[in-house]
């Protein structure tokens, strides 16, 4: 399991300091710093926390699910439909 590396680079991703990111959550930026070194394991309430802040699985910060989902929450039928085709397309020109 490499949840500590794939949390560093979400919250990297995401523009967040571990202290920033903390405070979303409801806990210190030590306790950050343990789950990115791995020294800690977090809960299962603090991981559901985690996934709603980088919209991902529990799965995907796990290591268990390797495929990055996108969260369309709140789109309309018809936005979701033009993310897919611009999925899509890029997926066919990274082919070629």
């Amino acid at each position: 399991m490499n949840f500590g590396k794939t949390l560093k680079r979400l919250r990297l991703d995401a523009g967040l300091t571990q202290k920033q990111l903390a405070m979303q959550i409801g806990v210190t930026k030590s306790v950050i710093s343990f789950y990115e070194l791995q020294e800690r394991i977090p809960s299962p309430a603090i991981l559901v926390k985690l996934s709603a802040v980088f919209h991902v699985s529990t799965d995907y910060l796990l290591g268990i699910d390797h495929i990055e989902r996108l969260d369309v929450s709140g789109l309309t039928k018809e936005d979701v439909k033009l993310v897919s085709q611009l999925i899509d397309a890029l997926r066919n020109k990274n082919v070629k």
